[in-house]
């Protein structure tokens, strides 16, 4: 979320096996047909509801299919070239400038063979003439059903975070992320202040506005972030409270802060760890009072505002530090996230990365497919720059990518290790030794079994075998790390 070749199409994402279904998620299986004859819509839509068993929606002409694609996901589009309005064409452009991940497969008469072909250059799976073959038409779409299932998960996915959760912004199949999604779900009708905490990279932003959007049927107001670690202190206070007129050098007139912009709304302070002692002082004022003064000011402004902290750093050990004050601490601490790093969900790396690739897929062009060797070596990587360096190796293999296929020679050098070299380790002096022992321990502990039970297929006592322990123990482990092994066995 693949431009056909002239005579195969190609497979447009991964491999069905590449990546297990989430449990609970049924993909889509919705076609719409756009056909200005009547007469062909009504019989084509029987035919396929009988073959098929799929779900047909019909359009009259481009432009009421666009509509429909607007409101609800489909996997397959068989339009017509020539119809009034919008056009197959045309409909064809809008399907690419709005990224819309649907398989397109056109149908023309004899005498528009070359508006076929165009469309075909311009991402079409494959086309028919008119009539087309009921039994070839029941095979084409059969086919682009199979080759396109991880983009019908993807979609089914989304659907159901947004039905669930209210929120669309995040994607996962990890448990641990689900229990934070319940979590989000759960304060939305509320102001409680929420703090994040997680490394570099894993989403933190993209999590606070999860919640502002969880939020909007209570909260009417925007969503501010405000990125602390890049402003100095003087200009932290500013940015944060405002400034009236001629209240430093440089204040030509009025300026609104971003608590006062924030209003009816969210504020998220990323980096809350950077912020200066003197201004965790007023900080912590505005957080229990909810009221402060602009710079150069003495007028009390009211604010009703949801704060959401956000850091990369562990602000109990700050706080032990004598860096971040404990009372603060403690006001923002009153609902805390820990996101997990993404080597803790690597059932979400082939999802992510199919998201990513539709995402940066070349203008006009289907998204490149993932290779299964290039899967097995963003599956393999430890990503210590987690969601978003792999959002950029897919950025990457997207633009580099030949024939519609990302190969690990697309995928940037870190992630496709020299032979015999040793994985690198990073050391991190300000935590304790026995701390990071622990955390790669438990990290190798999980690919071990997570490698085990792909061997195995999913069944526990193979896997106990292989490993040397008891059926108990590696049952226990399983569960420690939340592991579905039905995810491992045979479709």
């Amino acid at each position: 979320m693949t431009p056909a070749g002239e005579n195969e199409p190609k497979n447009n994402g991964v491999r069905e096996d590449a990546t297990p279904t989430a449990p609970g998620v049924e993909p889509v299986r919705r076609m719409l047909l756009v056909e200005d004859d009547e007469d062909t819509r009504t019989s084509f839509q029987q035919l396929l509801n009988l073959a098929l068993n799929i779900e047909v929606d019909l359009a009259v002409d481009g432009a009421e299919a666009l509509t429909m694609l607007d409101k609800k996901p489909y996997s397959i589009v068989v339009t017509d070239l020539r119809m009034p309005k919008v056009d197959g064409l045309k409909l064809m452009a809008e399907i690419q400038a709005r990224r819309l991940p649907v398989t397109v497969i056109v149908t023309t008469g004899h005498g528009s063979i070359g508006d076929a072909v165009h469309a075909m250059r311009m991402g079409a799976y494959d086309f028919l003439t008119k009539p087309p073959d009921p039994q070839h038409l029941c095979l084409l779409i059969e086919r682009a059903l199979r080759e396109r299932s991880l983009q019908d998960e993807l979609a089914a996915l989304r659907v159901q975070i947004g039905e669930r959760h209210r929120f669309l912004n995040v994607l996962s199949k990890c448990p641990k992320m689900y229990d934070i999604f319940e979590l989000i779900n759960n304060i939305a009708d509320t102001t409680t202040t929420v703090l994040i905490e997680g490394e570099t990279g894993t989403g933190k932003e993209q999590i606070a506005r999860a919640i502002h959007q969880a939020s909007a049927e209570h909260r009417k107001g925007p969503f501010v972030p405000v990125h602390c670690a890049a402003l100095s202190e003087a200009l932290l206070e500013s940015e944060l409270f405002g400034h009236e007129k001629g209240s430093f050098t440089g204040a030509a007139g009025l300026r609104k802060g971003r608590f006062e912009i924030a209003h009816g709304g969210t504020l998220f302070l990323d980096e809350v760890a950077d912020i200066p002692m003197s201004m965790q002082v007023k900080l912590l004022r505005v957080l229990q009072e909810r009221k402060f003064e602009r710079v150069g000011g003495n007028q009390a402004i009211e604010v009703d505002v949801r704060v959401i902290g956000a850091t990369n750093q562990g602000l109990e050990a700050a706080v032990k530090e004598g860096k971040f004050r404990e009372d603060l601490y403690y006001r923002l601490n009153v609902v805390k996230i820990d996101l997990p790093p993404l080597r803790h969900r690597q059932e979400d790396i082939p999802i992510l990365a199919t998201y990513f690739a539709q995402k940066y897929a070349r203008p006009g062009h289907n998204p490149a497919a993932i290779s299964d060797t290039a899967m097995k070596r963003l599956l393999a990587y430890a990503w210590p720059g987690n969601i978003r360096q792999l959002e950029n190796a897919l950025e990457r293999a997207s633009v580099t990518a030949r024939d519609g296929e990302i190969k690990p020679e697309n995928l940037p050098r870190d992630v496709v290790p020299k032979e015999g070299r040793r994985a690198s380790l990073n050391v991190d002096l300000a935590r304790p030794l026995t701390e990071q022992l622990s955390e790669l321990t438990g990290a190798f502990e999980e690919r071990y079994l997570r490698k085990a039970l792909r061997k195995c297929r999913g069944h526990v006592g193979r896997c106990a075998k292989i490993s040397g322990l008891s059926r108990r123990s590696i049952s226990a482990k399983i569960a420690q790390y939340k592991i579905d092994t039905a995810a491992y066995k045979p479709k």
